[in-house]
């Protein structure tokens, strides 16, 4: 990338490139593992922002409904693959700060994953439901597989993640049930399906060993669990009847299990409907302690080397955050960034952690160990945050 690129993606945002400092990146060859996104989701943009200099170069527009929405990054870190609610899936060059392609593969999508050698991208959608998988270089369509359970309904697809070998396991919210489809022979998959794993799955995820995939269910007290592992896996229940006893609140935004707070031999995971933080020993798969909470919580997230777990809330007490120290097994420290708290995001070794705060349309950055605000960085209407470190993970 010459230096009239970098100026010209500068320029997109009225910003001059950043003075060369020890220890940044070269303004004419620049790597891709400092970087990432800010999703604006009101204005159909992204940010790129690399974490070296805590600054922005550039803003990318033309990203359609983002007002959910996730995204993915190619092995090399260069590409961001971002999915957007219009069905619409974006292929951005994060260094040329460009569109490379753009598909609507859907009516409606939530989310997806690229396979662990980096030639498939598939979309979980709400509209038509069921997958879709594209190549990752061209975004031509490959395959197109319906979620049809065994009730005879096409369902929504929810909480898909990627395995190693070309696998991906999804939930399928409207049919009760958990699918695996394997394309490593073919885009025919052989797909193996578990019913009746609960009612209403709303989202999943899968530890970072790739062992233990979890699916939230919405319509009753409990997880769904898969022990990847096994020769013959099967689904079973954790954390059953959770609120037993007791009632469950209104839910005004859906916990979200992507970033979740996995740690050792222990997972953090946001419960439905109540100010509490639920705690599953992975060895016996069996709760452990629950966490009292300032609100419901929505994201659990992980600090790198395990020892904390940062959490966000729901409307109406979403402004927000709660640190919770795993070794002590407490919230130690409880702070209100601003208002609309969405998202958080480690940098990859966890010395900081970026916090989207929509409704002040702003990034703030704070030092983790101090819990010091250090930088912020202004946004519009900012929701997700992503680093391309995301490439080299199991999981999200």
């Amino acid at each position: 990338m010459n230096r009239r690129s970098v100026l010209a993606g500068a320029a997109l945002i009225g910003l001059a490139p950043p003075a060369a400092q020890a220890g940044q990146c070269a303004q004419t060859q620049r790597g891709s593992g400092d970087l990432g996104i800010v999703i604006e989701r009101a204005s159909g943009s992204i940010l790129i922002v690399e974490t070296t200099g805590r600054s922005v170069l550039a803003r990318v527009e033309g990203l359609g409904d983002l007002s959910h929405a996730a995204a993915v990054f190619s092995p090399c870190e260069r590409y961001a693959y971002v999915f957007g609610r219009d069905g619409g899936l974006t292929k951005v060059d994060l260094l040329d700060a460009r569109i490379v392609n753009r598909v609507i593969q859907a009516g409606n999508s939530i989310g997806g994953a690229l396979s662990d050698d980096g030639r498939l991208i598939v979309a979980s959608n709400y509209t038509p439901g069921g997958i879709r998988v594209l190549d990752a270089g061209n975004l031509t369509q490959l395959a197109n597989i319906p979620a049809i359970g065994a009730n005879g309904r096409e369902s929504k697809v929810v909480g898909l993640v990627d395995l190693p070998g070309r696998r991906f396991v999804y939930s399928l919210y409207d049919c009760d049930e958990i699918w695996i489809a394997d394309f490593s022979r073919s885009m025919t998959p052989e797909l193996t399906k578990f019913t009746n794993i609960g009612r209403s799955p709303y989202d999943g995820n899968v530890t970072g060993d790739a062992r233990h995939y979890l699916a939230g269910l919405f319509g009753e007290d409990g997880f769904a669990h898969i022990d990847l592992w096994e020769d013959h896996p099967a689904a079973t229940r954790v954390f059953e009847g959770y609120n037993s006893g007791r009632d469950r609140q209104a839910i005004y935004k859906m916990p979200h299990l992507e970033g979740w707070g996995q740690t050792g031999a222990t997972l953090v995971v946001p419960a439905a409907g109540q100010h509490e933080a639920l705690t599953l020993d992975l060895n016996t798969m069996k709760e452990v302690g629950r966490t009292q909470l300032h609100g419901q919580p929505v994201f659990c997230v992980a600090r790198p080397d395990g020892r904390e777990i940062w959490i966000n809330f729901a409307h109406p007490l979403n402004d927000t955050v709660q640190v919770l120290d795993t070794h002590l097994g407490r919230i130690v420290h409880t702070f209100a960034p601003g208002p609309a708290v969405l998202h958080l995001e480690f940098t990859p070794k966890g010395g900081e952690i970026w916090i989207s705060v929509r409704d002040a349309n702003r990034i703030d950055i704070y030092d983790v160990r101090s819990r010091t605000k250090i930088a912020d960085i202004p946004a519009r209407s900012p929701s997700g945050i992503m680093f391309s470190a995301r490439a080299h993970r199991l999981r999200s």
